[in-house]
């Protein structure tokens, strides 16, 4: 037995070393897998918006307008007669509704940026999780989140109260999904990530993801009727993978083996908002190689979000597509804020940029593997940041090309003074039935 055993897991190591890296953790890419990526790239080329700026200029309006009722101030947002705070247009959508709870999929009407066309399991039934446990890969056992995540079908999935959820392997969502967590304190932790591979239309909301190994691999169901071998998972907390119409909010995240938010694959028409990062090297990783021309497609909104306590660099770390970062908070890095390589385009407004003491890392930006003379064409543009305690930021491109996210026809972003108010909620709300968030 102890011989059968060595021999299949040294076949695993074998298989895992020949498969191609453009196919992730599948270990066969047999049928079904060719047609989902083949489907992927129609999705990515669908959604692609080949006028980005049009989508920044609409979430900058949307700031704006939420913001009239305070007569310009930086005071936060309140509700006549509520007790419900809302500092940014994304949480105002919802969060002051006292009914919530019995209209969870009001949710979906809320998204800005590039991933504004998502709308999750809204077409579907709610399925509610009631057991955190995770011990079958190949048959899961009704009322797990694996066993959720699975259907064919679009699902609403909520949890019947709190619980912590140990994946023993990579969660592989399928299409058109909504995980929720609101109300219920719900932690993926202590185990593997959330997969989203060649799929599109998911909502995740109100997780706390956090300390996330490397999954070992083996045979896992990756929908009801399909299961196959997977090779190890690199320990995100999300990865995307050719994944399209995505939204990530009020998330808390941190300390995952690899990085907290990976995009890679041709992912596009995504939106990171709301959510607070925290303990962690890597943040995130917008396109895996500088080979991987098919990431000129990507397009991502990073909005209201709160760089924290404990993290080093890729906030994001960009290739290729074009980024919008917008509103966000960063208190605290130990390198560099926002890099990349191989001309992303990246759009930086009204964010606050608090360097660290370390005269060394002052710069926000890092450019990587390219000479001055190659990197001074890419479009790097900061707009009404705050930059404090020295931090700096290098823009770079065509000053043509930068007026158009600052002209007189367009309303401009909220200046960095506004992040702290705007990101102030953060991360995941501890949210009760019948009151507003």
């Amino acid at each position: 037995m102890a011989n059968f055993k060595f021999t299949i897991e040294f076949l695993f190591v074998v298989i895992s070393m020949v498969i191609p890296t453009g196919n992730a953790n599948i270990g066969h890419f047999d049928e079904v897998w060719q047609q989902r990526s083949a489907q992927a790239k129609k999705d990515a080329e669908e959604a692609y918006n080949p006028n980005p700026e049009e989508v920044t200029h609409d979430l900058n309006k949307h700031v704006a307008k939420t913001l009239e009722g305070n007569n310009g101030t930086r005071r936060h947002l309140k509700d006549p007669g509520s007790s419900c705070l809302a500092t940014n247009p994304i949480d105002r959508c919802w969060r002051c509704k006292k009914d919530w709870a019995q209209n969870r999929k009001q949710l979906a009407n809320c998204v800005l940026g590039f991933g504004h066309k998502t709308t999750g399991g809204k077409a579907g039934r709610y399925y509610v999780v009631t057991d955190a446990s995770d011990n079958d890969m190949v048959n899961p056992k009704p009322g797990t989140l694996r066993h959720a995540v699975i259907q064919n079908e679009p699902l609403w999935i909520i949890f019947k109260g709190p619980m912590v959820i140990r994946l023993n392997e990579e969660l592989i969502v399928t299409s058109n999904k909504t995980i929720d967590g609101r109300g219920a304190a719900v932690h993926i932790a202590g185990g593997a990530g959330i997969t989203l591979q060649f799929v599109k239309n998911i909502i995740i909301h109100g997780i706390h993801i956090h300390d996330i190994k490397q999954g070992g691999g083996g045979m896992i169901r990756d929908s009801v009727d399909h299961y196959g071998f997977r090779t190890t998972s690199d320990g995100d907390g999300i990865s995307l993978f050719g994944a399209t119409n995505v939204w990530l909010d009020h998330l808390s995240m941190r300390n995952c083996k690899d990085g907290l938010i990976d995009a890679v694959e041709a992912s596009t028409a995504i939106t990171i908002s709301n959510c607070h990062f925290t303990k962690h090297n890597e943040v995130m990783l917008f396109g895996a190689s500088d080979s991987s021309s098919k990431d000129e497609v990507m397009q991502i909104t990073v909005a209201f979000n709160h760089f924290g306590q404990g993290l080093v660099q890729r906030m994001p770390r960009c290739r290729f597509g074009f980024f919008h970062v917008v509103n966000n908070d960063y208190t605290h890095w130990l390198m560099y804020a926002m890099g990349g390589s191989k001309h992303p385009t990246i759009v930086s407004q009204g964010n606050r940029f608090i360097a660290p003491p370390n005269q060394f890392a002052k710069e926000v930006t890092k450019r990587e593997y390219a000479p001055e003379s190659e990197w001074k064409n890419w479009l790097w543009i900061s707009e009404h940041d705050l930059l404090m305690n020295g931090a700096f930021f290098i823009e770079s491109g065509d000053p043509k090309k930068r007026r158009v996210f600052n002209t007189q026809d367009v309303i401009a972003a909220k200046p960095g003074s506004y992040a702290a108010g705007l990101t102030r909620f953060a991360g995941v709300i501890h949210c009760k039935d019948k009151e507003p968030c």
